[in-house]
């Protein structure tokens, strides 16, 4: 039986863990002790505690997230209830900031704050060799990523097949953007990149084909940008696919050569907007130069065949309504792919809360921390502005209403989706779990009787859109709605993509 538990609840089954594997790959002489076991918030904590104990483990380590820390709380609570003497151990962004005011962390043995790559394994020596530390809160030392060993080999065949796999060419961010806890890093460090491409390699001769980076700033170091490209533009076929988060500003021209390389449908990139108000980005410590981020999006989306996602964030503080909407429309006309709507969140750390005084910031105290209200947005308006968020993701970024979409939007696209979204909520008092045929009706209904849109050009577009998804029949969209409730379906980040493609 194994004596180290390493463990999480991750937001669905396709998410595998990276920090967990970090931790396995780093475990020195206890690696052959150690077991890494992945569960979902959705399961039952009961359930996970019984999962967890037939290993009849010694040590029991928790990587806590904003997404999973409800949950995890409720696992802690039970296995220590059931089993005291399992000594548990605490790790990740959540735990690592304020942990002496959180209920998880006093019921748990440890808790690891900052980067516990290494940390973790030194712990459990000491307390298996019984030389436990006095102090519960334990600081990890400054990491040098030379000395990591990389955790790519503890990614299973299983995982390759079916799940996402995470890597990263280096860690940190050296931009300030106060919503981010990325604005207590100093800089970003680079992994050595030849053995970071070996290790990658090693995972593409497995049989991996979509890799998604989760480093923070890809385009930050161009060289390193290049040589990364270089090595997937060697091995290309027509099943790779790559995501990259970049900054939105800064596409040298050698850069954009080599991105010029890669065939449809290969390349993701996540592009953080965040804000388009020059006000709101000096305030929250955010440089962004908003003309080239313009011209960069409009040369990726023209001039490329990479995948747009774009982000920006809802309830910053100093945006109110008509800023977040002027910021939209701009974007809009960008030419984005998707583009995702985040709410404002109180991250553990994070040093936006140092305008909750000025600017009324009120945060859900529950996770995931959701703003509720700011002196700019009150409540009910950020309600509205959450489901804006809701039904944008069903209809626009499902990629099911590419023919549709830019008839809804027409000229006004945040005010015609604001007036769509208000009475789709009137309408129907859902958000969630709309059967995907009542929502082609519900389109078709808001854009003739609220939007008051031609409606021979509208059911022309909805009847392409039908046909295209994996609907059958010949729908009638003015007859009488249908009450089904079955949730609509995410898509893969693949398939979604290939949607939009489709209209590029």
């Amino acid at each position: 039986m194994s004596t180290i538990l390493l463990t999480t609840l991750n937001a669905r089954y396709s998410h595998a863990s990276l920090g967990l594997r970090y931790l396995l790959a780093n475990m020195g002489g206890l690696r052959q002790r150690s077991q890494l076991l992945e569960f979902t918030i959705k399961q039952r904590a009961i359930d996970i505690v019984e999962a967890l104990l037939a290993h009849q483990p010694t040590i029991v380590g928790f990587g806590v997230y904003i997404w999973n820390s409800r949950e995890t709380a409720e696992v802690v609570a039970l296995l220590k209830c059931i089993r005291p003497e399992v000594m548990i151990i605490l790790g990740g962004p959540e735990v690592s900031y304020e942990t002496e005011q959180q209920v998880i962390c006093e019921q748990a043995d440890y808790t690891i704050t900052g980067q516990a790559d290494m940390a973790f394994a030194k712990l459990c020596q000491q307390l298996l060799d019984n030389h436990a530390p006095a102090q519960k809160i334990i600081t990890a030392a400054p990491l040098d990523l030379n000395l990591l060993i990389l955790p790519y080999a503890e990614y299973s065949d299983e995982d390759i097949a079916h799940r996402v796999v995470y890597v990263e060419a280096s860690r940190g961010c050296p931009f300030k953007c106060e919503f981010c806890l990325s604005a207590l890093d100093k800089t970003a460090t680079p992994f050595e990149l030849d053995h970071f491409l070996a290790e990658m390699d090693a995972l593409y001769q497995r049989g991996l084909r979509h890799f998604k980076f989760v480093d923070r700033t890809f385009n930050l170091k161009v060289d390193n940008s290049l040589r990364v490209l270089e090595f997937f533009l060697q091995r290309l076929d027509e099943d790779l696919f790559l995501h990259f988060e970049l900054i939105p500003d800064h596409l040298p021209e050698r850069l954009r050569e080599t991105i010029q390389r890669f065939p449809p449908g290969s390349l993701q990139f996540e592009i953080g907007v965040q804000s388009l108000n020059p006000e709101v980005q000096h305030l929250i410590s955010r440089k962004q130069d908003n003309n080239k981020t313009a011209e960069n999006l409009h040369w990726i989306r023209n001039q490329a065949h990479a995948h747009i996602h774009a982000d920006l964030i809802i309830g910053l503080p100093g945006e109110d309504m008509a800023s977040f909407a002027h910021g939209f429309d701009q974007l809009s006309a960008m030419g984005s792919h998707e583009i995702q709507l985040g709410i404002l969140k109180r991250l553990r750390g994070s040093p936006i809360i140092r305008h909750t005084e000025a600017f009324d910031l009120r945060f859900s105290p529950l996770p995931p921390y959701n703003i509720l209200s700011t002196s700019c947005i009150d409540f009910a308006t950020m309600q509205r502005l959450t489901r804006f968020a809701r039904y944008w993701d069903l209809i626009a970024n499902s990629g099911r209403f590419n023919k549709t979409l830019p008839l809804l939007l027409g000229t006004n696209p945040f005010n015609n989706f604001m007036a769509l979204s208000d009475w789709l909520y009137t309408e129907t008092d859902l958000t969630h779990r709309i059967q995907l045929q009542r929502l082609f009706k519900l389109v078709y209904q808001g854009a003739t009787e609220r939007l008051k849109l031609n409606i021979e050009e509208i059911n022309d577009a909805l009847q392409l859109d039908f046909e295209s998804s994996s609907l059958r029949g010949k729908p009638n969209f003015a007859s009488p709605l249908s009450g089904a409730t079955t949730e609509v379906g995410q898509k893969s980040v693949a398939s979604r993509q290939s949607r939009h493609l489709t209209d590029s």
